[in-house]
């Protein structure tokens, strides 16, 4: 008796602890059904070189691959023809993003750093910018992050206070790494119509390593970025950063392995895009209105997603399917990013961003101090944002 007294002591805590977890850790009880449900294989036909094609076959899709050595259980299916099919990356989040002020006049879309979106490592933020002439980003410091510039309309001119200067037009980017410390400014130029000037900037962080590192700069002009026709020409893809339908960007251009891609689905087209398994991914939508989440033919989720949304995709999972309505009245436009998630703290305050509250106090105390990195801003004022001064 005293034997079965035990055991019903020992269950009973047993059972409260399990409870306990669920309670405070419910994202443990879904980690452990998402492990346990098995894998549905579907049957629609890719490979990594071309759009995906509509099956005309009600076949279906041979037993999934042998487990990987990574923690996901399948990595790819068979189709009945034997090709391969890429598992899908699913959404997890979508997010609009609200116009708001920022800088001086100008008016931005943000999606990654609002709340909704925080620190999508190594993602810090996004922002789809409209600048007219009279606003802008006048001087500025960062330390321990690399921003992406994409100019998508207009002309954007920047100063730093290394004496590097230049101009951005329409499809050039500008890859920053501010590293230690830099001091600069974006500034629109007068468009003749007086239209505003447009793009996209994102925010990268530097692993913990890279934060010390010397500011740099890399230019990407828009007749250097490779591009790529799918699905019988209704699909166009730049690719900007990474690899897509078998064609590579032309460099390397970040400290933290990104892929950008700017993608541009006629009615009617689709492409099923590959993305480093394990990498953050998200899709960003410029124009139109885009399905994205399972392929076509597995009977997944699909979800219309209309413009100026941030999807996010689960990190399972090895290819984006992305596709036109064949009756939509016009074409949808996004871009696709992916990059290695850093498994490091994020602190960060306004241009700052470090690891500790410490390496923060210590950021402020170098800017005004002109000191560890800011030495040449002392004294220093961009030619370009004195138009900004009153």
């Amino acid at each position: 008796m005293r034997t079965l007294s035990r055991i019903s002591i020992i269950i009973a805590i047993v059972i409260g602890l399990c409870s306990t977890l669920v309670i405070y850790f419910p994202h443990l009880l879904t980690a452990a059904t998402s492990f346990i449900k098995p894998a549905i294989p579907t049957s629609t036909t890719v490979t990594t070189s071309q759009a995906i094609t509509s099956s005309s076959s009600s076949a279906a899709a041979a037993a999934a691959a042998a487990a990987s050595n990574t923690s996901q259980t399948t990595s790819t299916t068979m189709a009945a023809n034997g090709s391969r099919r890429l598992l899908p990356r699913l959404i997890r989040q979508a997010v609009l993003a609200r116009e708001q002020s920022e800088g001086a006049g100008a008016k931005v879309r943000r999606s990654i750093g609002t709340a909704q979106l925080r620190n999508l490592s190594p993602f810090l933020m996004l922002d789809h910018f409209s600048v007219s002439p009279g606003a802008g980003f006048p001087d500025h410091p960062h330390r321990g992050q690399e921003t992406i510039t994409y100019l998508l309309q207009g002309g954007i001119e920047h100063e730093d206070f290394a004496g590097n200067r230049g101009r951005l037009n329409p499809g050039d980017l500008q890859f920053m790494t501010a590293g230690r410390g830099i001091v600069h400014a974006e500034m629109p130029v007068q468009n003749e119509d007086g239209s505003p000037n447009v793009g996209l900037q994102l925010w990268v962080d530097l692993p913990k390593e890279l934060k010390g590192c010397e500011p740099r700069y890399r230019d990407l002009r828009a007749e250097e970025v490779p591009v790529v026709k799918a699905d019988e020409g209704r699909v166009t893809v730049k690719v900007i950063s990474g690899v897509s339908q078998g064609v590579e960007s032309v460099k390397d251009l970040a400290y933290t392995p990104v892929w950008l891609l700017d993608i541009e689905i006629q009615p009617g087209g689709r492409i099923t895009q590959e993305v480093p398994e394990g990498w953050t991914a998200f899709a960003y939508t410029l124009e139109g209105d885009v399905l994205l989440g399972a392929d076509e033919e597995s009977g997944g989720e699909r979800r219309l997603v209309p413009q100026y949304h941030n999807v996010v995709f689960q990190d399972a999972g090895q290819a984006v399917y992305a596709s036109v309505d064949p009756g939509a009245d016009k074409a949808a436009r996004f871009v696709l990013v992916a990059g290695t998630p850093l498994d490091q703290p994020i602190v960060q305050y306004g241009p700052f961003v470090l690891t500790s509250k410490e390496e923060v106090y210590k950021a402020f105390m170098d800017y005004q101090t002109h000191s560890n990195g800011f030495e040449r801003a002392n004294g220093w004022q961009s030619e370009i944002g004195k138009s900004m001064l009153h």
